[in-house]
């Protein structure tokens, strides 16, 4: 070997190339280091997404519950009725009624062409039927409306809508199929005659009677379904904001 090259072989290595060699080392050893730490690692896919929180279905009003029910209070009006005009037009002037209990309750068939307490009734033909007949219909699209808005918890009031439904629907199928609505529900009491004595001192020509006005199924679910939502918006936890509008086209769809 020359002398040269034994020169060469034999030379002192740098301090500066010893640190890099060491650097190279360091990050082939971190690297390797690394690479079996993810190797190790479980595979992973893209995070779950966070499901709501399920809403308890079955606290939640019902179509099918409210159709069932508007559906029963429209079929006993209507049932009702034509058992009235069948059974009670045939009886004899002089004995029309069927009394239930003496000097208070009793059935006589009567005819009201116009609203609750005889509203219109005089009126016009061509202003009376097209009047009821649109405050009917406004007062059904409002009943619906405001039951899809119902929370979770207002059960007055998911029973009180279809009874006022129920109720509208078989006055107007009245005031569509005979002009006029089937009453037949008649009732007298001392306390309608003191309770008529107090509006007379304050209106005068009041009529004092002791008779309530006649009145049928419909009526009765109309007003059962207007004192479940006074009971709601009193003790409901979560009365709607709503519910307050709706006695005003339910008492008029009588």
């Amino acid at each position: 070997m020359c002398g040269l090259c034994k020169r060469r072989r034999d030379a002192p290595v740098f301090p500066f190339k010893r640190r890099v060699a060491r650097e190279k080392v360091s990050r082939d050893q971190e690297r390797r280091h690394n690479n079996g730490l993810r190797m190790n690692e479980p595979e992973s896919g893209p995070e779950p997404m966070a499901h709501p929180v399920p809403v308890d279905a079955a606290g939640r009003p019902s179509y099918v519950f409210f159709g069932a029910l508007a559906a029963l209070a429209l079929l006993a009006d209507v049932t009702t009725k034509a058992w009235a005009e069948i059974v009670l037009s045939k009886r004899s002037p002089h004995n029309p009624a069927i009394v239930l209990v003496e000097k208070h309750l009793s059935f006589a068939l009567a005819y009201n062409r116009g609203g609750a307490w005889g509203l219109l009734q005089n009126a016009n033909e061509m202003l009376r039927r097209p009047f009821f007949l649109c405050v009917s219909a406004a007062a059904v699209v409002f009943i619906v409306s405001l039951y899809s808005r119902l929370a979770i918890g207002q059960t007055a009031l998911k029973w009180g809508l279809p009874l006022v439904l129920g109720g509208a629907l078989g006055n107007l199928t009245d005031r569509v199929v005979r002009t006029s609505v089937v009453d037949f529900v008649d009732y007298r009491a001392d306390w309608i005659t003191k309770m008529n004595e107090g509006i007379a001192a304050v209106f005068s020509g009041w009529n004092v009677t002791d008779h309530w006005p006649t009145f049928n199924v419909a009526d009765m679910c109309i007003c059962a379904g207007v004192a479940l939502m006074a009971i709601d918006m009193m003790f409901s936890k979560t009365p709607p904001k709503a519910a307050e509008e709706a006695e005003a086209p339910a008492a008029s769809a009588g």
